[in-house]
C-alpha cells in the first residue's frame, strides 16, 4: 500500500524534554494517512515515510497527534533549506 501527498505548512517549535521543529499534516490528508496507518504502522502509531521540502530528501516517521500527524523537520533538513520557525514549506510525503 503507497501514499502520495503534497501539502504546504508552517514550521513551528515544539519546546518539549526534547526540542524539535515539525510541520503539521492538514486535516484531510491526515485523514488519508489514517486510513493506512494500520498497515503500515510499526508501533504507537507512528508511520515511516520518505520526505522531500525543496532539494533535500530524507527519512523520518509522522506522529500522530491531537487527530493528525506530524512531520518531524532534521536540524540537517532545516539547514540545508534555510527553514526558520512560521516558514510555510510545502511537502511531497511517499508512504508504504
Amino acid at each position: 500500500m503507497q501514499l502520495h501527498l503534497e501539502f504546504s505548512g508552517r514550521v513551528f517549535h515544539w519546546r518539549g524534554p526534547a526540542p524539535h521543529y515539525f510541520i503539521a499534516v492538514p486535516e484531510h490528508e491526515s485523514q488519508d494517512l489514517k486510513a493506512i496507518q494500520k498497515a503500515v504502522t510499526y508501533g504507537w502509531g507512528v508511520i515511516p515515510a520518505r520526505v522531500r521540502i525543496g532539494e533535500t530528501a530524507f527519512t523520518t516517521s509522522l506522529f500522530p497527534k491531537d487527530g493528525r500527524f506530524l512531520v518531524p523537520i532534521k536540524n540537517s533538513v532545516r539547514k540545508a533549506e534555510q527553514l526558520r520557525e512560521g516558514d510555510v514549506v510545502t511537502i511531497r510525503l511517499e508512504v508504504g
